[in-house]
């Protein structure tokens, strides 16, 4: 199958709800740069895709400019004041709940990386009032939007973990059961949203939106306290970033798992082989099993920096790829352990006429994080917190001010002919997976950013609506790739043709001469909007 990427000179976005990229084009058009649009399409997307993503959630950004060295913006919220191993134990947990006001037990940052990310912007000349911003998403939670299958999927089949944690059916299943189509009205969200257009972003964490956010919180036992939300600050980090051949990889620090995805392409340039192709079982063996090494660096090493040990950096050495690569068999699959868990996110990418480039990525963890939805101010909050454990000896233990381990990873890449690419996918242990593919079916296969993303995929692990940790393939993959990837030891499920669980991916290419072109997830209910 080969499809054509759409083409546009003066600006593109991508994003996995086609409402969300048309609010971005819309900014675009109005004279907007990229990060203005990315503002609104996060606005956007948080009201209409619930199930993947809130305000109530965290964010991570990459932003170039041209000529410019690349910034990455960390909008990921700690745990509470009240979030200690005694006080869960206390109330007879043995680890951290999924859902409901204990599970709801980190600040939601992303409102913060917006605030952040547009003080960058403003630098640069931006000059549309937050008011034009959330337009759009304040206009979709007053008046409704249509909701998605996949939305109306993740209610039914979470129904019995959902309905009963406080706020949760009357904001989502207003009415009973929702079909596809259907609208629903997030009237309190719009009033939240518009409280943000008068007294700004800062007032989520500082103001009279704190206050309530607070209040609601407490009135549900989550350990997150006015005083959690005044302390929060998005900060601006160096990105992570690999050296290769012909180009230069960047991506997001810890506490999330970008490392892994440059870990598993620092493999994989060595790995490399003549005649691999996008679905040949050399280059899914490949990936796979650098993958396997990369999560087990991961495990051992990420968590919240502030008490790592190590230079994360340091594990992207040549000599360190050069002894992990040789590690790896070919025709033979290691054993290994077990994924991390799902992981429910939209990622996002957006590039104005002028060059800047954004990737981004906004998420509640799991599918409506919390199920929390707070009762003035109609937002759902994140369960990021559960990644956490209440062993003292964990590499992620459960303590105040302490920043949990994150799966999001925005990519970003600068080729030496004068080529930007932004990239990235949802989906907990596939994000890393999904942009090995991605990148390498654009970089060293050639292919367009549609058909990269297009073409089948693969998962190792578990994602969003997955508990098993076998090597998932979609049915487009030849039979012989299959067979092939079981006669050498995998243990191959076989899924849909284009399957959900592979997660939603985005790309934007800006050429040197200012071409610009894009692609989106089938898989997802998206689009790319340039012009």
């Amino acid at each position: 199958m080969h499809l054509q990427p759409i083409r546009g000179t003066h600006g593109m976005v991508t994003a996995p709800h086609a409402l969300a990229a048309q609010s971005g084009q819309a900014v675009l058009r109005d004279g907007g740069n990229a990060i203005e649009a990315m503002v609104a399409m996060a606005a956007t997307i948080a009201v209409v895709y619930p199930h993947m993503n809130s305000i109530g959630g965290d964010g991570f950004w990459l932003v170039a400019q041209p000529g410019q060295a690349p910034i990455a913006i960390d909008a990921c919220g700690a745990a509470g004041a009240g979030a200690s191993m005694a006080a869960y134990r206390a109330a007879g947990l043995s680890s951290i709940p999924f859902r409901g006001g204990r599970a709801a037990c980190t600040v939601a940052g992303t409102v913060s990386g917006w605030a952040a990310a547009l003080e960058l912007a403003q630098s640069l000349g931006a000059r549309l009032p937050l008011s034009r911003l959330l337009a759009d998403a304040i206009g979709y939670a007053r008046d409704g939007f249509p909701i998605t299958e996949s939305q109306v999927a993740a209610m039914d089949k979470l129904a019995g973990d959902l309905l009963p944690v406080s706020g949760y059916a009357q904001s989502f299943q207003q009415a009973g059961a929702m079909r596809t189509g259907e609208r629903l009205r997030l009237p309190r969200l719009a009033q939240t949203l518009e409280q943000l257009v008068r007294a700004g972003l800062d007032d989520f964490y500082r103001g009279d939106l704190a206050r309530s956010l607070a209040k609601d919180l407490a009135a549900q036992d989550s350990p997150v306290t006015l005083a959690d939300l005044q302390a929060h600050q998005a900060q601006r980090k160096t990105p992570l970033s690999l050296r290769q051949a012909d180009w230069t990889l960047f991506n997001m620090p810890p506490p999330t798992q970008g490392l892994v995805a440059l870990l598993i392409l620092g493999q994989l340039e060595r790995l490399w082989q003549p005649g691999m192709t996008s679905e040949s079982p050399a280059f899914v063996h490949a990936c796979v099993e650098a993958t396997k090494q990369a999560f087990r660096i991961r495990d051992r090493v990420i968590t919240d920096p502030a008490y790592m040990t190590e230079d994360p950096a340091d594990y992207l050495q040549p000599a360190r790829l050069d002894a992990m690569a040789a590690k790896i068999l070919p025709g033979q699959a290691a054993p290994w352990g077990r994924g991390r868990g799902p992981g429910d996110t939209v990622w996002m990418g957006a590039v104005d006429g002028q060059g800047l480039a954004v990737s981004f990525i906004q998420s509640v963890y799991h599918e409506f994080g919390s199920g929390l939805v707070l009762e003035s101010s109609g937002i759902c909050w994140q369960n990021r917190g559960c990644s956490f454990s209440l062993s003292p000896e964990a590499r992620n233990p459960l303590m105040p001010g302490r920043k949990p381990y994150h799966t999001l990873i925005p990519g970003l890449a600068r080729f030496d002919d004068g080529r930007t690419l932004v990239y990235g996918n949802m989906g907990g242990d596939g994000q890393p997976q999904s942009q090995a593919a991605v990148f390498s079916r654009i970089a060293r296969l050639g292919l367009n950013p549609q058909d990269a993303i297009a073409a089948p995929r693969w998962l190792l692990g578990r994602t969003w609506g997955q508990s098993s940790d076998s090597l998932k393939l979609e049915s487009r993959f030849p039979e012989a790739t299959v067979q092939t990837l079981r006669d050498w030891g995998h243990e191959v499920d076989v899924l849909g043709a284009f399957d959900e669980t592979m997660g939603h991916a985005g790309a934007i290419v800006r050429h040197p001469d200012g071409l610009l072109e894009g692609g989106f997830d089938l898989r997802s209910d998206g689009i790319v909007a340039g012009w």
